[in-house]
């Protein structure tokens, strides 16, 4: 709780909108009730009124403060369709095929968003993450400047040693299957920065591999290492202080013992607090073992480099976990344009259209 505390109480200072699109789950209920109770902002549940105020009523959950909207009857509805039909002109979309996708909690939640009615989105903890990817990506798309969208999982650990203070930010753990190299960098950089927005201290980014420092020559650990050569040139265009070093072996990035054998002298080796998987399987398995082995508090999958802040929760996460994803959502819409440079100033339709 060191971490999420003190998102929380920076949030506190500067309350923010979020939508949850998945209004009738009771992980999702408990996790706006305590985003209201704790002075996070005003948390918005999409879904059916009778239904949410229902089960809301059978978990003792007072809906005081928490706003809900029905995608069927709101008033918002015929101006997202034509947002919609507008965005996706190029695909011929007509306005009862725009009706029909608007009503879709994620479609309408990812519209609210992009029409600044809301400043972030939660969603995941039912859906699965094609369905609200592809709502986001249809709708919010990929910032300005940037040319990949990818996730970041969070973790803190209750083993101070690793990382930051017990905290470890680890992607890509969500999005992209197979990343090349520029997309590798990309990542790279992008949770460098949501590390440093989120924490205040240098980010030490290690990108890992099965080889470390040329102990194998494959193909794959010249890709790792290509990557870290032109993440450490963007981040240095960017003026982003951080530190970028790879291959490196997960225990040559996490343990000062064995850093100091394999890679003496390195700023990351043996003190990374950012973790750079070389293909989603990579990152997949491995955020999961260290959440459950390690009974790490897991806050993810935070996306990267959209035009907005949102995230893709695991269905495994509980009430704890969303509130803890949906205060970071928070916390990054605070100053979203440092992030991303140019985030948030187009609205849908008028701009990147085409997807």
């Amino acid at each position: 709780m060191r971490f999420i505390g003190g998102i929380i109480e920076k949030l506190q200072r500067h309350p923010k909108r979020v939508v949850f699109p998945e209004g009738h789950e009771p992980r999702v209920l408990q996790a706006a009730r305590q985003f209201y109770s704790l002075r996070l902002g005003a948390p918005i549940l999409l879904g059916d009124r009778t239904t949410i105020k229902a089960l809301a009523a059978e978990l003792g959950i007072n809906l005081k403060g928490i706003r809900v909207i029905n995608p069927v009857d709101s008033s918002d509805l015929t101006n997202f369709c034509e947002r919609y039909v507008e965005l996706r002109r190029s695909r011929g979309i007509h306005m009862e095929e725009a009706r029909s996708v608007m009503v879709q909690p994620n479609y309408f939640g990812a519209m609210m968003m992009a029409m600044h009615q809301v400043d972030g989105f939660v969603s995941g903890t039912s859906d699965v993450s094609g369905s609200v990817l592809r709502s986001l990506f249809q709708i919010v798309k990929v910032a300005p400047q940037q040319s990949t969208a990818s996730s970041c999982m969070i973790m803190e650990l209750d083993d101070t040693r690793f990382g930051e203070d017990g905290v470890l930010f680890m992607a890509d753990c969500g999005v992209i299957p197979d990343p090349s190299v520029e997309q590798l960098a990309d990542i790279a950089v992008s949770t460098a920065q949501l590390a440093h927005h989120l924490r205040g201290t240098r980010p030490r980014v290690a990108m890992l591999s099965y080889s470390t420092k040329g102990s194998a020559t494959q193909g794959a650990v010249a890709r790792i290492q290509a990557a870290t050569t032109l993440a450490r040139e963007r981040a240095q265009r960017m003026e982003l202080e951080a530190d970028f070093d790879g291959e490196l072996q997960v225990d040559a990035a996490l343990i000062p013992e064995i850093a100091d054998r394999k890679v003496p002298g390195s700023r990351v080796a043996g003190r990374a607090n950012v973790l750079i998987f070389p293909d989603l399987n990579a990152g997949n398995i491995a955020s999961k073992m260290v959440q459950y082995a390690a009974r790490a508090n897991a806050y993810g999958q935070i996306l990267l480099g959209l035009d907005r802040p949102a995230a893709d929760v695991s269905r495994g996460s509980n009430a704890h976990d969303v509130l803890g994803v949906a205060a970071i959502v928070g916390t990054q819409s605070i100053e979203y344009s440092n992030l991303f440079p140019g985030a948030g100033e187009t609205l849908p339709g008028e701009a990147g259209m085409g997807v």
